[in-house]
């Protein structure tokens, strides 16, 4: 064994020594070609905002613009100071002759104006009103009037909150405007993005986000500045720890402070009401002129939601464009930008999918639209991954034709099946406590996880408060390709409560999936066993006073049943033949969703006395069939 960790080292080392000869004359070459420089570009209401711009100095040809607008800083600041593209595959697009355009959004870093979060989109704005569809549609504008050599094309990309920008871009329709690329765009921030899946409430995500002691991305900005926000960190590294001591969000917002206006709205709009529905990206997604291609990651944490949600959105209002597609990857947020898309966490699909993605996607998208090369309207409307089979596949539509779906029931002793129960008044049962909330992951660590997509969930199988059902050995392969809808029948002492439902592949314990149990390149000493795992495919929450409506939420009747419905997520998963599927059933996932008091109060403003046990009932019988749907290709 020391042989073969000796080798892998020897390996490694010798990779990373390539990798950095590689960048190194990248960086040489990118220096020797390009020239940068910083422009203010005024917008119709006179606001001006700052923007980085690399061009060739090759004269001898047109050069078409590739864009991305972005709240988090277009640095290093200064026409001497190059940001290091060497180290990525954006170095292609240097190769490839683009002029690379960076823009510090309204009111954020050196650009002037007032920042808002998620700014809606107004489809009716005249004159010098503004959104963020405009500031792009003038920044287009005066880069084809004003930059040298460009050829009067423009693509725009980026990634989450650069995402959402993307998807803005689209809606100004610039007619310089060819291809835009919004990959895991932030789309709803209440139903499914970022800080609120199905209504509760990602607080270790927001909380670091806006706050001092995380990113201080929420500290006033009243002037352009370079300078990085001041933030304090945090005095506790155990984050199950911190937020169980901060006790409500009450506490949390008495940590925050007073000087983060978006924390209030967080606080001050607990239902889905016309502050969000204004904010839902999907809204600028009608009539698009852009060819467009929408990506994302099947184990994205942040913004899953939003690339499936948004692509399905312009597709309904864009009958008949001619571009409008979808890839979607087995990538953590942002993995597919990255140099190595070969795993995630203990998870391994089998190749280097990043950079399949990067040069047979979305390079040739751009060149077509932006340069008149290559060949991508032959790229196929979906082209997802699917984990377990490890395999890329084209499809005509999403979810693919042949799909159907099928229901698997819960059933009384663990079980899981195809068959709907018989009998009456079956049912499982835990305590839902949440001074002793079931953990989103076994490790303890303080920054988020993204590997706990795909995390082991034997942890949470030994906990008296999480319920365990499974099928027997599948007899052969099961492919899920389209949504999973989760349909409980349940019944609780108390008058509200979270439901978080998994779905699980359950490894066979004889055969790991990897063929070997799998060494930590971080501590190559260390081996996680494979066999018996139990892979994290999707796990989702849905907070249940919403069951009939976002909008008007509803307390339960304690101890009366009642159906919480809701759809989980898209997935592109084959449990292989071997394997078993097991559904996972809980009520809290902690810390990386707020506690449900389990008493119908306002969440946001609740007392740390408020929060009290409940009696979770999940019924499986010939009258409440509790069951899951999914949509399995044929």
């Amino acid at each position: 064994m020391r042989k073969k960790l000796c080798i892998y080292l020897l390996s490694f080392l010798f990779v990373l020594h390539s990798f950095a000869q590689d960048s190194a004359a990248d960086s040489t070459w990118i220096k020797d070609h390009y020239y940068k420089i910083e422009q203010y570009i005024p917008m119709r209401d006179g606001v001006k905002l700052f923007t980085s711009i690399y061009i060739p100095k090759d004269s001898s040809q047109k050069h078409p613009i590739l864009m991305t607008r972005t709240p988090y800083s277009c640095a290093p600041y200064g026409e001497d100071q190059f940001k290091p593209y060497w180290y990525s595959y954006e170095k292609t697009y240097f190769r490839e002759g683009y002029i690379m355009v960076t823009q510090d959004v309204r009111g954020r870093w050196m650009s002037e104006g007032d920042f808002e979060n998620v700014r809606p989109f107004n489809a009716a704005k005249t004159g010098n009103q503004i959104d963020e569809s405009s500031d792009t549609y003038d920044a287009i504008d005066w880069m084809v009037k004003n930059l040298p050599g460009n050829n009067g094309k423009v693509g725009v990309f980026g990634i989450s909150y650069p995402g959402f920008y993307s998807t803005m871009a689209a809606a100004s329709n610039h007619p310089a405007l060819k291809a835009v690329s919004p990959q895991a765009p932030v789309t709803n921030w209440f139903i499914g993005d970022d800080f609120h899946h199905n209504g509760a409430f990602f607080q270790m995500d927001a909380f670091d986000f806006y706050s001092a002691l995380g990113s201080g991305f929420g500290q006033p900005h009243p002037k352009p500045t370079s300078a990085l926000p001041h933030t304090i960190g945090y005095n506790i590294h155990d984050n199950y720890k911190f937020y169980l001591q901060a006790r409500s969000l009450a506490g949390l917002t008495k940590l925050m402070g007073d000087s983060v206006a978006f924390w209030k709205d967080l606080m001050n709009h607990p239902n889905y009401d016309a502050f969000w529905q204004a904010r839902d990206a999907r809204n600028a997604t009608k009539n698009l002129k852009p060819a467009m291609l929408w990506v994302g990651g099947n184990f994205d944490a942040e913004d899953n939601w939003g690339a499936w949600n948004a692509y399905r959105a312009a597709e309904q209002n864009n009958v008949g464009k001619d571009f409008n597609k979808i890839v979607m990857g087995p990538w953590y947020h942002g993995q597919w930008a990255s140099n190595d898309g070969t795993h995630l966490g203990n998870v391994h699909f089998n190749s280097n999918t990043s950079e399949w993605y990067q040069q047979h996607i979305e390079i040739p998208f751009f060149n077509y639209y932006l340069k008149g090369e290559g060949n991508a309207p032959d790229i196929a409307e979906a082209t997802v991954f699917i984990t377990g089979q490890n395999e890329w596949k084209q499809f005509n539509q999403w979810p693919p034709t042949g799909t159907q779906n099928r229901i698997l029931y819960l059933q009384g002793n663990e079980g899981l099946g195809w068959n709907k129960p018989v009998g009456n008044n079956s049912f499982s049962e835990y305590t839902s406590d949440p001074n002793k909330p079931v953990p989103y992951t076994e490790e303890v660590h303080f920054n988020r996880t993204r590997n706990y997509m795909t995390d082991d969930q034997r942890f949470a199988s030994r906990r008296p408060d999480v319920l365990d059902f499974q099928t027997n050995i599948l007899p052969q392969d099961v492919t899920v390709t389209g949504n999973v809808v989760a349909d409980l029948f349940t019944s609780i002492s108390t008058t509200d409560a979270d439901f978080v439902v998994k779905i699980i592949d359950v490894f066979p314990d004889s055969l790991s999936y990897n063929k070997v149990d799998i060494y930590d390149p971080a501590d190559p000493v260390r081996i996680y066993p494979m066999g018996g795992y139990e892979m994290l495919v999707h796990g989702e929450i849905f907070r249940g006073r919403y069951r009939n409506s976002y909008e008007k939420p509803e307390p339960f009747v304690p101890n009366k049943v009642d159906r919480v419905k809701f759809k989980l997520a898209d997935i592109a998963h084959t449990f292989k033949k071997g394997h078993r599927i097991m559904v996972q059933v809980q009520s809290t996932w902690f810390p990386l969703v707020d506690r449900n008091p389990q008493k119908y109060v306002d969440i946001y403003h609740a007392a740390a006395a408020d929060f009290q046990k409940a009696t979770i009932k999940i019924y499986h019988d010939a009258a409440h069939a509790s069951n899951i749907s999914l949509p399995i290709l044929k």
